[in-house]
């Protein structure tokens, strides 16, 4: 086969520094041939590409590592998934009998709860949107609500009275922790005082009980210190709330903001550096919990994990479908998974590996998924060596976010799968057919074209 002539280009390559086993960055490259013993090629073969991979076993060692992380150095810790994160029933189900409850911020995911067969008591109930309806629904469950603002009071008060019952509620916090930029968005802020205003009103209308505190800081938080922050603050207003209102503060709910080894974009230092391990964040809450309670006192620690929790189990498969030379010099990469699969692409830089060796020099790549859309970069430059249509790169850790977040922009979503613990493959999302897009749509008759394709 005669090979391809491409025009010479000439680029500056910045070698870098030999490590201490004499490599460059120029040849080194990482490749992947399987995924939990599965190889790559079998994956794509079976389910196609691009192709989302779920590691069961990954998911599970996490869960475990963390909730022991903090069960370890606290009597009475609680863990619960945060829905948003990864809300496929498959994920779900594996935490759920992990032993996590069940956190969700919305309708459409505590009907996924429920349907999934989580218990309603087994659910927390976030969000700055809850309807009338869903709250009552959740109400008649025994789910915990935790209240985001002063109107959610006055829609579960009329519940109450509706139902003929109290309701025990939390109270979600914001408060500054030293990080910025602060998440004031939600909940009610404890530095100015509306928290305490939120607990007067909640006394006054004798119709609910607080019964727990949620404070959710921020996402990625890389500072275990701001946890510690946080949970001072909190058990201290707790106490000032038993003193003038009688309310035990019964959990204190740390929501996420746990990061993975992501690696966010304009960082300088890898994941396994910046990123501090879980325990390091377990010693750091733990520590100040037992700084700032009173002997004796051990309220529920809940904690809402998500990304940290399942970012590792979660890998996306994609083949190189086209290359060509940018006007600056840079090699650039079609590939056949884009933004609209891989949506956290705009603020992580991935781990990408490919599924065989490949002969060349490395030098700077940029590569696009396969959308007509200039922003839709998966990375604008990365070292590579000269690949070939049908090279596979694999993505990781791309487990949270980008299947509740991806589109139906241009392209079908692919198959999702999850290989067992025993290494069996399973599909746990089918990939969309045309059907499946337009399945919602309607059609006027008026509006009907022929379907012998005349005019």
């Amino acid at each position: 086969m005669r090979e391809l002539y491409e025009k010479p280009s000439i680029i500056k390559l910045e070698t870098g520094y030999l490590n201490k086993f004499g490599s460059s960055p120029l040849y080194s490259r990482k490749v992947r041939a399987d995924i939990d013993g599965v190889a790559i090629d079998t994956l794509v073969e079976r389910y196609g590409s691009p192709l989302f991979v779920f590691s069961e076993k990954e998911l599970r060692t996490q869960y475990q590592r963390i909730h022991r992380a903090f069960s370890n150095r606290y009597p009475n810790v609680v863990s619960a998934w945060s829905y948003k994160t990864n809300y496929l029933q498959a994920i779900c189900a594996i935490l759920y009998q992990e032993g996590a409850l069940a956190e969700v911020v919305s309708e459409f995911e505590y009907d996924k709860a429920r349907k999934l067969g989580v218990p309603g008591h087994s659910i927390i109930f976030n969000g700055p949107y809850k309807r009338r309806s869903i709250l009552e629904k959740a109400v008649r469950e025994g789910a915990q609500i935790h209240i985001d603002h002063l109107d959610e009071i006055y829609d579960l008060e009329e519940v109450a009275d509706e139902l003929g019952t109290t309701i025990s509620v939390g109270l979600r916090l914001n408060m500054d922790t030293g990080i910025f930029p602060q998440w004031t968005r939600f909940g009610l802020n404890l530095d100015s005082g509306q928290a305490m205003d939120a607990v007067k009103r909640i006394h006054a209308g004798g119709k609910l009980i607080l019964r727990g505190l949620h404070a959710h800081i921020g996402t990625f938080i890389l500072e275990p210190d701001a946890y510690a922050v946080a949970v001072s603050k909190m058990v201290q207003f707790g106490y000032e709330v038993e003193e003038r209102f009688g309310y035990t503060t019964e959990y204190l709910d740390l929501g996420g903001g746990f990061p993975s080894q992501s690696k966010l974009k304009g960082t300088y230092l890898p994941p396994d550096v910046a990123v501090q391990p879980i325990e390091a964040y377990a010693e750091k809450i733990t520590d100040a919990l037992y700084a700032s309670l009173r002997p004796g006192d051990f309220p529920k620690l809940i904690l809402e994990t998500g990304r940290a929790v399942v970012d590792h189990a979660g890998f996306l498969i994609a083949t190189v479908f086209a290359a060509k030379r940018l006007p600056d010099g840079r090699k650039a990469y079609v590939i056949d998974a884009g933004l609209n699969i891989l949506f956290t692409s705009f603020w992580y830089k991935f781990n990408i590996e490919l599924d065989r060796e490949v002969q060349g020099v490395n030098e700077p790549a940029m590569i696009n998924g396969p959308l007509c859309l200039t922003l839709a970069v998966i990375d604008e430059g990365t070292l590579l060596p000269p690949l070939r249509r049908g090279t596979r790169m694999i993505f990781s850790p791309v487990g949270a976010y980008n299947v509740p977040q991806w589109l139906q922009f241009i392209e079908y979503r692919p198959n999702v799968v999850l290989i067992g613990q025993d290494g069996s493959v399973e599909v746990i999302r089918e990939a969309e057919t045309l059907e499946d897009v337009e399945r919602q749509e309607r059609l006027p008759e008026r509006l009907r074209l022929p379907t012998d394709g005349s005019v």
